[in-house]
């Protein structure tokens, strides 16, 4: 049972996890002014689909954390210091990809970047400011993943010898 637990938890994070990693960082690119010469519709039509890649496959990614602590339980590490970081930073992920990425990127296809004509410059540079935030924060969200990676793989006091 430990081994099948252990493949989902892994599966569901390759195919969950994964490509909300990519497209939250694609997304700041894509809801920027448009190209020169272009109207910009194909970024933002391109923009609303990274938002929806992202929504849908959060309501995925709730497998991951669920099939990760069922595996936890079955290996007996639910008290490893390894186990009980990955969950704090599993939470912090969760958080700001509830809390900031996703609210942050509908802000933005409400009013993109480059819709803002010369007379609302503020506007404008308001949201290229809130597009520049968005990328950190996503920075952020993705370099919490990494590390949680890491720790499943190394797993500090294994006896595997990794």
């Amino acid at each position: 049972m430990t081994k099948f637990l252990l493949s989902v938890h892994v599966l569901a994070a390759i195919l969950a996890i994964g490509p909300i990693t990519v497209a939250a960082s694609m997304f700041p690119r894509y809801v920027r002014s448009p190209a020169v010469g272009g109207d910009g519709s194909d970024q933002a039509r391109t923009a609303a689909l990274l938002h929806r890649v992202c929504r849908g496959y959060t309501v995925v990614g709730i497998a991951v954390p669920v099939f990760g602590v069922a595996t936890g339980a079955q290996l007996g590490v639910l008290t490893d210091a390894w186990l009980l970081t990955s969950i704090v930073l599993t939470a912090a992920a969760a958080a700001l990809l509830l809390l900031a990425i996703l609210p942050g990127q509908q802000r933005l296809l409400v009013q993109p970047v480059g819709a803002a004509s010369g007379a609302d410059a503020g506007v404008a540079e308001a949201a290229r400011s809130a597009a520049a935030r968005l990328a950190m924060v996503t920075g952020t969200f993705n370099l919490l993943w990494a590390v949680v990676v890491v720790l499943m793989i190394v797993r500090p006091g294994s006896t595997t010898g990794a």
